[in-house]
């Protein structure tokens, strides 16, 4: 299941299985967040960037010896790692979408969150209402010699 969330970023599941999957993938994402772009800004001589080479060989590593894929590996590492390097934690969402026919089992989506564009456009669009009331507002004080002025023009 960690492999199909990280290659296609949007799985549908039952809830139990998505929040047991989230305690195993979100720490295989934290560990593919080497230091990219410090080392990289910060590499200065040689043997600093062949630290950073090995920091990262360690990584692919690690996040290797969990999934056991290497097309899952590669996708991570090119795809999912530079759009959640600045994000401090929670690399997945969870939307529950009902239930299942079958067994009645409570079924969810889960995916990667920087990964939903519609769900972006939602919120960068969304802005706020403006205030409305049911009671008429009185006329501010500023607001009533204007109209006057502007009544007095059109007589």
């Amino acid at each position: 299941m960690a492999i199909s969330l990280i290659m296609h970023k949007r799985i549908n599941t039952t809830v139990a299985k998505a929040k047991e999957l989230r305690t195993f993938v979100e720490p295989l994402l934290t560990a593919s967040k080497v230091d990219i772009a410090f080392a990289e800004a910060n590499a200065k001589t040689d043997a600093d960037k062949e630290a950073f080479k090995i920091k990262r060989m360690a990584a692919h590593r690690l996040v290797f010896a969990k999934l056991a894929h290497k097309e899952a590996v590669k996708t991570l590492f090119a795809e999912v790692t530079p759009k959640i390097f600045d994000r401090p934690g929670g690399y997945t969402r969870i939307l529950k979408t009902g239930f299942r026919l079958g067994d009645n089992a409570k079924t969810c989506m889960m995916e990667l969150v920087d990964f939903n564009e519609t769900y972006k456009q939602g919120k960068a669009a969304a802005k706020p209402a403006a205030k409305t009331t049911r009671r008429s507002r009185k006329k501010k004080a500023t607001d009533a010699p204007a109209a006057e002025a502007a009544e007095n023009k059109a007589e």
